[in-house]
C-alpha cells in the first residue's frame, strides 16, 4: 500500500513482531493496541452511567456492564482482525465499500461520536482540576481545550512511549478505584445477585443504553482496526493467524480490566451511596463531596479525583488518534495532528460551556449521561459494516470469520439495534407527550431525522447482501431474437504481447496490482511500460508546467520509484507527469508516448463518487487510439 494511504501512516508497521520465540515475548509485541481501546472503555462518560445505576439501582445492573464488556471483547476483536487481515482500518474499507452518498452520512456519525466522547472527556477533565485544585468548572473546560500542545510533544516519543503513558494512566486509575473498594467493604452476594438479568423500571434502561454505550464505543472500532497496523505483520496466511490470536489475547486481557475498573465505580456507587440512601447521585462532583463524610477516610476523594484526571487525559490521547484515523479513511484527507486535536476539541468544548453557563455546573453529570446515550445510537453504523467487512471471505482471504462467530456478531449488533429503537420510540413518544402545543416542531424535526437514519441503517445492512446474492444468482443473460442467427464462422490466431504500455497511476491505492497486469500484457523483455500521472492540484490547475508545489514533487519521487521497481524486474520504463485537467493531459501523453495499450484502474465508485471519479475512463477510450484496459483495483 502508498505510503500516503496508510492508516496512521507515521507509525504503520514501526514495532517489529517477532516470527518465533516464547509466547510472552510475541505477546508483549503484539500488545498496546488493546490497552489503548480499553482506556476508552474506562473515560469520565462511564463514571457518570456507573455512578448513576450504582447509586439508584444498587448491584442490579452489573449484568449489563458484563454484557456490554463481552460485546465489546468480540466487536473489538473483529475490528483488529479486519485491521491485520485487510491491512484496511474500518474507515478506509467502509469508503472501499459503499458509495459517496453513504460515507458522508457516516462520516458525520462517527464525528458526532468522537465529538461526543470528547465532551465526556473535557467535562471529565474539568471536574477533576476543579476537584484537585479548586479550579472553577468554566475555567478547567478553557484548559482541557490547550491540552493538544501536551498531545503534540507526547506524539513525538513514537507509539510505543504513548503505549507506556497510557498504561501508566491506566494503572493509576485501577490503583485508585482498589482503594476506593477497600474503603467502601461491598456486599459480595449483592453483587453477585447483580450478574442476573433484571431491569427495575424503565428509567433504568435509559441508563443501561448509556452504559452500553460508554462500554461498546464506536469510535474504537476505527481506532483498534488501524492501531494493529502499527505492528509489522508478515504478509503469510500463517503469520497473519497468528497475529489475530495474538490481538484477540490481547483484547480479552485489556478489555476485562477496563471491565473490573467500570465494576469497581458501579459497585463503590451502590455500597457507598445506595445503602446510605442517596439514591440520585449522578453527578461526580457529588460523589467526591460524599465520599469522605460517609468512608470516613480524606484520601478517598483524592484518589476519586486523581482517578478522574488520569482517566480523562489518557482518553484524550486516544480521542486524538480516531479522529485523525476516521477523517483520513473516509475522506483520504489529511490535516495536521494539531488542527485537527483543535476543531475537534472546540466542537466539544462549546456545549459544555453552553451547559455550564445556562443550566450551572450541577448538568455536567445529566450532560456526561446523554453523551453516552448519542455513541450507543451510533453503534450500529459502526458495527454492521464491521460485520459485513470481516465475514467477507474475497476480501479477507482465510480470516474471514466463520458461521459461529458470525452468528454471534450478528446477534450483539441485533442486541445494540433492537435497545436503539426502543430507546428512540420511547424517547420521541415522551417529547410528544410532554411539548403539548409544541409537539409539531417533534414531528416536522426528531421523526423526520429517525426515519433518514433507519433508512441509512437499513441501507448499510442489506447492501453487501443483495451484492452478494447478485454473484450467488447470476446467469448468463438470454440471447433472444439472435439465437436463430447463423454462427459466424470464427478464427482466432495468437498474436505477440504489446510493445508500449501505458499505465495511468492515481496514487489512491492499487499501483501494484496495475503494474502486475501491465506486464502480464507485456510481449517481452523489450517491451517499454510508460507511467503516467497527472497531478490536479490547484497549483497544477494554475501554473501548469511551472507547478513545483509539494503534492508534484512527491508525485514525481514515486514515479521514479516505481519505474525503479519495474526495471528491476527486467523490463524498460520511464515516466511522464501531467499537470491539471486528468482526460486532456493523459490523452496528450498517451499519444505522445504512441502507446498500443492504456491501464486504467477501477475502484468501483457508485452514485455521487461516479460522477466525480467514473468519467475519466468513459471520456479516455474516445480521445486516444489505444487499447483501454479497464483493472478492476476494488
Amino acid at each position: 500500500m502508498n505510503q500516503e494511504h496508510r492508516s496512521l501512516a507515521e507509525a504503520h508497521g514501526a514495532v517489529e513482531i517477532p516470527s518465533g520465540g516464547p509466547f510472552l515475548r510475541r505477546w508483549w509485541a503484539v500488545a498496546g493496541p488493546a490497552l489503548m481501546v480499553a482506556v476508552g472503555y474506562m473515560d469520565p462518560g462511564n463514571w457518570a452511567t456507573d455512578l448513576a445505576g450504582g447509586s439508584r439501582y444498587n448491584y442490579a445492573l452489573i449484568w449489563v456492564l458484563l454484557m456490554s464488556n463481552l460485546m465489546a471483547i468480540l466487536l473489538q476483536s473483529l475490528a483488529a482482525r479486519l485491521g491485520i487481515a485487510n491491512r484496511r482500518d474500518l474507515a478506509q474499507a467502509c469508503r472501499e465499500t459503499y458509495p459517496a452518498v453513504i460515507n458522508i452520512p457516516l462520516y458525520v456519525l462517527a464525528e458526532i461520536a468522537i465529538t461526543a466522547t470528547d465532551l465526556a472527556e473535557v467535562i471529565g477533565s474539568a471536574i477533576a482540576f476543579q476537584l484537585l485544585f479548586g479550579i472553577p468548572l468554566l475555567w478547567g473546560v478553557v484548559i482541557t481545550s490547550l491540552d493538544v500542545l501536551l498531545l503534540l510533544a507526547l506524539s513525538s516519543f513514537g507509539i510505543r512511549k504513548l503505549e507506556a503513558l497510557v498504561l501508566s494512566f491506566v494503572g493509576t486509575i485501577g490503583i485508585a478505584f482498589l482503594v476506593e473498594i477497600v474503603l467502601a467493604k461491598p456486599e459480595w452476594h449483592g453483587i453477585v445477585q447483580g450478574f442476573v438479568p433484571s431491569m427495575p423500571d424503565s428509567t433504568a434502561l435509559y441508563i443501561a443504553i448509556g452504559i452500553l454505550g460508554a462500554t461498546v464505543m464506536p469510535h474504537n472500532l476505527y481506532l483498534h482496526s488501524s492501531l494493529v497496523q502499527t505492528r509489522r505483520i508478515g504478509q503469510s496466511t500463517d503469520e497473519r493467524r497468528q497475529a489475530v490470536k495474538l490481538n484477540t489475547v490481547d483484547s480479552v486481557i485489556s478489555l476485562n480490566l477496563a471491565f473490573l475498573v467500570n465494576a469497581a465505580i458501579l459497585v463503590m456507587a451502590a455500597a457507598v451511596f445506595y445503602r446510605t440512601g442517596h439514591h440520585g447521585v449522578a453527578e461526580i462532583q457529588d460523589a467526591h463531596r460524599l465520599l469522605e463524610p460517609i468512608l470516613g477516610a480524606a484520601i478517598a476523594p483524592i484518589a476519586f479525583a486523581v482517578a478522574l484526571l488520569a482517566s480523562g487525559q489518557s482518553s484524550t490521547i486516544t480521542g486524538t488518534l480516531a479522529g485523525q484515523i476516521v477523517m483520513e479513511g473516509y475522506l483520504n484527507f489529511r490535516v495536521r495532528p494539531w488542527l485537527r486535536r483543535l476543531i475537534t476539541r472546540l466542537l466539544a468544548v462549546i456545549p459544555a460551556v453552553l451547559t455550564i453557563v445556562y443550566f450551572g455546573e450541577n448538568s455536567t453529570g445529566g450532560l456526561l449521561v446523554l453523551s453516552q446515550v448519542i455513541l450507543s445510537l451510533q453503534l450500529p453504523f459502526a458495527v454492521i459494516p464491521l460485520i459485513h467487512l470481516v465475514s467477507d471471505r474475497e476480501r479477507m482471504g482465510e480470516l474471514s470469520i466463520r458461521p459461529l462467530l458470525k452468528t454471534l456478531a450478528w446477534l450483539v449488533a441485533a442486541i445494540i439495534v433492537v435497545l436503539n429503537v426502543k430507546l428512540v420510540v420511547d424517547e420521541i413518544h415522551g417529547w410528544l407527550h410532554e411539548a403539548g402545543d409544541w409537539a409539531w416542531l417533534i414531528k416536522i424535526s426528531a421523526i423526520p431525522l429517525a426515519v433518514v437514519g433507519a433508512a441509512l441503517l437499513l441501507y448499510v445492512t442489506l447492501k453487501p447482501l443483495i451484492e452478494r446474492l447478485r454473484v450467488v444468482t447470476r446467469v448468463p443473460a438470454a440471447t433472444g431474437v439472435h439465437t436463430a442467427a447463423a454462427e459466424p464462422e470464427v478464427r482466432l490466431a495468437a498474436t505477440p504481447g504489446y510493445r508500449t504500455i501505458a499505465v495511468a497511476l492515481d496514487f489512491s491505492g492499487g499501483e501494484e496490482r496495475l503494474l502486475n497486469e501491465a506486464l502480464r500484457l507485456a510481449g517481452g523483455a523489450d517491451t517499454t511500460l510508460t507511467l503516467l500521472h497527472v497531478v490536479e492540484s490547484p497549483v497544477a490547475r494554475a501554473l501548469g508546467s511551472h507547478a513545483a508545489d509539494l503534492e508534484t514533487q512527491a508525485d514525481t519521487h514515486r514515479l521514479e520509484t516505481l519505474c525503479t521497481a519495474v526495471a528491476e524486474a527486467g523490463y524498460e520504463a520511464n515516466w511522464r507527469l501531467g499537470l491539471g485537467d486528468p482526460v486532456r493531459e493523459l490523452s496528450r501523453l498517451v499519444t505522445e508516448v504512441d502507446a498500443e495499450v492504456l491501464l486504467l484502474g477501477a475502484h468501483g465508485h457508485r452514485g455521487v463518487a461516479d460522477i466525480i471519479h467514473g468519467t475519466t475512463a468513459d471520456a479516455l477510450r474516445h480521445r486516444v487510439a489505444a487499447t483501454v484496459v479497464i483493472v478492476p483495483l476494488g
